[in-house]
C-alpha cells in the first residue's frame, strides 16, 4: 500500500520527477514528458489545455529544457517581469521558467530555481550551460524551506508545484519571507472549485497528477492572507478535471 504520510508523498514525488528527468535526458527527438508526470489521459492532456508557451518564447532554449516542462500554465505570462528584477521559481524542474525569466530580467537581473530532485537539478544546470545563461542559479532545497535569505527576490513564480507540497502554509510563508516589501507572486497551479471536498479531489485524480493535493480557491486565498499577502486573486483558466482547473494566482507583499 502506498505511503500516504507527508514524508512518503514527498519521496514519491521526488522519485517520479527524477524518473521524468532521466526520461528527458535519454529521450529521442520529438518526445516529451507528461504534465505532472502522470499517465492518466485527463491529467496529462496537453498539460491541462493547450501549449503553455508560444513558439517564439522558447526559441534558442535547449530542447531538453522544453521537453522537461511539466507545468500547467505559463507563470511568466502573469508575473510581468522587468529588467533588473530578481526572480525565484519554486520547483524549477528542468529549468525552462528560470531560463525564460533570466531572459526577461536581462543581465542586470537574476533568476533562481529551487528543486529537491538531484536529477532535475542536473538537467537544469546542463540546460543553463547550453543556453549560456550567466544570470541563473539552481539551488537544492525544498519549497517549504527555501535556501535564500529574507527579502532576496522581487518576484516568486511557480508552475504546477505548490499543489504537490504536503505543507502548503509553509510554502506560502516562505514566498512571503523571501520577497522584498512590495514584491509579488505570479503562480500557475491546479485549484479546485470551492464545492469540492478533499475526498472529492482524491476521487478525481492522484496526488502525483496534481489533483488530489490541490487547494480550493477559497483555501488558496485564505492561505495567502494568513501568510500576510494582499490583493490576492485566483483566476481559473483551463479545466483539468470536473471542478478542478489550471489557475493563475497573484498576490503582493505589502510595502
Amino acid at each position: 500500500m502506498p505511503d500516504q504520510t507527508a514524508s512518503g508523498l514527498r519521496e514519491e514525488v521526488r522519485s517520479r520527477y527524477a524518473e521524468a528527468a532521466r526520461a528527458v535526458m535519454n529521450s529521442a527527438p520529438g518526445t516529451s514528458a507528461a504534465c505532472c508526470v502522470t499517465s492518466g489521459t485527463a491529467e496529462k492532456d496537453n498539460c491541462f489545455g493547450g501549449p503553455l508557451y508560444r513558439e517564439e518564447e522558447t526559441d534558442g532554449l535547449p530542447a531538453q529544457a522544453v521537453l522537461a516542462s511539466l507545468g500547467c500554465g505559463n507563470p511568466l505570462a502573469v508575473a510581468d517581469l522587468h529588467e533588473g528584477e530578481r526572480v525565484l521559481d519554486l520547483g524549477s524542474g528542468g529549468g525552462i521558467d528560470v531560463l525564460l525569466s533570466a531572459r526577461r530580467v536581462g543581465p542586470t537581473g537574476f533568476a533562481y530555481g529551487v528543486d529537491m530532485t538531484d536529477d532535475m537539478l542536473a538537467l537544469a544546470r546542463a540546460n543553463a550551460a547550453k543556453a549560456g545563461a550567466a544570470n541563473v542559479e539552481f539551488l537544492e532545497g525544498q519549497i517549504e524551506a527555501v535556501p535564500l535569505p529574507d527579502g532576496a527576490v522581487d518576484v516568486v513564480i511557480s508552475n504546477c508545484v505548490i499543489n504537490l507540497s504536503t505543507d502548503k502554509p509553509a510554502v506560502l510563508a516562505e514566498m512571503f519571507r523571501v520577497l522584498v516589501p512590495g514584491g509579488r507572486i505570479g503562480i500557475s497551479d491546479v485549484v479546485a472549485e470551492d464545492h469540492l471536498t478533499a475526498d472529492d479531489r482524491t476521487a478525481a485524480g492522484s496526488y502525483l497528477g496534481c489533483i488530489a493535493g490541490a487547494l480550493s480557491s477559497s483555501e488558496y486565498l485564505a492561505g495567502l492572507a494568513a501568510a500576510g499577502f494582499a490583493d490576492a486573486s485566483v483566476t481559473f483558466t483551463n479545466e483539468a478535471a470536473p471542478g478542478l482547473h489550471s489557475a493563475i494566482i497573484r498576490a503582493v507583499k505589502p510595502g
